[in-house]
């Protein structure tokens, strides 16, 4: 499987390397990474299409070969599921993983995952949202509503798509949500559930958001706020139904080998492109955030725990 995982990394990375130029001269924090090793190698989790998260992220190559010394390629998956086995197989230097995928990390192979940084809202907050999203011209205006009906969740790792709608949904049914969806499916990533709700594949289906900012504009951040951007979403069309409490936003994670001089330019770095390219830090961040702060493993204990109380009740 891993040799299959490496052969797709092959083919969608569209690696950029070779010192590209910098859109701001970079003066922020540097770390000599051709000491330890030859390349940097960034991966990212498949809330999009390959090509459209690789081409978000471009801007940020020249700044990572600047703070580290050395080529850096980028890499996307076709779900969660192999962008953990790439990690897990010490095939990537750093991901962006969501709670759940790091979660899953830490648990298949403790202590081998170093959060080094997450991002702040534009509120303060330190995390998001999950919620349920269905037509609006379909009638349906509530979880309750959607008894009997088809509801779709994204990638099975996903923190906002599968994991906590997993935990919280029943309990607030008071009954599995088996016995009160008429059909349930994965659709394979935050953007595939939108879409299926719009084309009617799905009656509703959960994604993320920042939960704040304008309802027109898909919030600040968010699987709705980048399809409204792309032009593909008006929030005219969709009603939010349903929304979890805060979830801690996920980590920018590299191996605990990783030295952590390298850890702390890239958090240093990310600081400085935050300050001083707005543009390439919003297409990074896939809308507006307030900051970056640095988080280790603790700051994700809940959501490993209940992940692991996930994977236990399902044997």
């Amino acid at each position: 499987m891993l040799k299959k995982i490496i052969y797709f990394v092959g083919i969608i990375g569209l690696t950029i390397s070779s010192f590209s130029v910098l859109a701001k001269e970079y003066t922020g924090p540097k770390f000599d990474l051709s000491q330890v090793q030859p390349e940097f190698r960034i991966g990212y989790l498949p809330d999009e299409p390959a090509a459209e998260t690789l081409a978000r992220n471009e801007c940020m190559i020249p700044y990572y070969e600047a703070a580290l010394g050395v080529p850096a390629k980028q890499f996307t998956f076709n779900d969660n599921a192999g962008a953990i086995e790439a990690f897990l197989g010490g095939n990537l230097d750093m991901i962006w993983f969501g709670s759940s995928a790091y979660s899953s990390v830490e648990i298949e192979k403790p202590g081998w995952a170093a959060p080094i940084m997450t991002r702040v809202q534009p509120t303060g907050d330190i995390g998001y949202y999950s919620v349920m999203i269905a037509r609006k011209d379909s009638d349906i205006s509530s979880v309750a509503d959607m008894a009997g009906k088809h509801f779709a969740f994204g990638d099975p790792d996903s923190t906002s798509g599968t994991l906590v709608p997993s935990v919280v949904l029943p309990e607030e049914l008071g009954k599995p949500i088996d016995q009160h969806f008429g059909q349930v499916s994965f659709s394979g990533s935050h953007e595939a559930t939108v879409l299926g709700v719009l084309n009617g594949d799905y009656d509703a289906g959960v994604t993320w958001v920042s939960g704040v900012g304008e309802w027109s504009e898909g919030y600040t951040s968010g699987q709705l706020n980048t399809m409204v951007r792309k032009g593909v979403l008006n929030m005219d069309d969709i009603v939010q139904i349903w929304s979890s409490a805060l979830i801690p936003n996920g980590p920018h994670t590299v191996p605990s080998t990783f030295p952590t001089g390298g850890s702390v330019a890239l958090l240093g770095m990310q600081k400085w492109i935050h300050e001083n390219d707005k543009e390439c830090s919003e297409n990074h961040t896939n809308g507006e955030v307030k900051g970056w702060i640095p988080v280790d493993s603790s700051f994700y204990d809940a959501i490993v725990a209940v992940k692991k109380a996930q994977l236990e009740a399902a044997k």
